[in-house]
């Protein structure tokens, strides 16, 4: 099974350390899980604009093939006025959609205000319904004083919400594999 874990900014390293942190917790628990970080940082992914996606960039095509490719995926994003960040929203406007019908996404973000984990229940859940993706029931939503001056988690609460939302992806990737369903 492959969990492709995407950082969905491209600025600030708060974001990434929380999707590497969840695909550690997984691969802890799968350690023959295939873990991989989509950091959007990394590559030049072209603004959707309606294209064949066979007329897109090598970057967005490449990046189009790991998602296709994933079995779960962790899905990170910052939260920028209230909101996922553009960044990650043009990823999901180019993502074919049926590429993640019947995988399960868990959701994590970063933010400066307490409130703004509501951006999980209210804008990237329905995404995921959008896609017909299963979600996790928990997410991770981490607050800039959750971290230390190295940007690394340094708050036990949310080291415990980082490995519930593992377990729960996880087993449920597992639990609803197309090979564990019963003919």
């Amino acid at each position: 099974m492959k969990l492709l874990g995407i950082s969905g900014t491209l600025v600030g390293a708060k974001t990434a350390s929380v999707v590497n942190q969840l695909l550690k917790e997984a691969k802890v628990l799968d350690t023959e899980l295939e873990t991989e970080l989509l950091d959007l940082s990394d590559y030049q992914i072209d603004f959707c604009d309606g294209r064949p996606l066979t007329e897109y960039s090598d970057d967005t095509q490449k990046v189009m093939d790991m998602i296709v490719s994933a079995d779960a995926l962790i899905i990170g994003t910052p939260i920028f006025q209230a909101s996922l960040s553009g960044a990650l929203k043009n990823l999901l406007d180019l993502v074919p959609s049926a590429a993640l019908r019947g995988k399960v996404i868990g959701f994590a973000a970063t933010g400066g205000t307490y409130q703004h984990f509501l951006v999980i229940e209210n804008q990237l859940k329905p995404i995921a319904g959008y896609f017909r993706a299963y979600t996790a029931p928990d997410y991770v939503y981490a607050h800039r004083d959750h971290f230390n001056d190295k940007n690394e988690i340094s708050d036990s609460s949310v080291l415990e919400r980082i490995q519930q939302l593992a377990t729960q992806v996880v087993h449920m990737s597992k639990a609803l594999s197309p090979l564990s369903v019963v003919r």
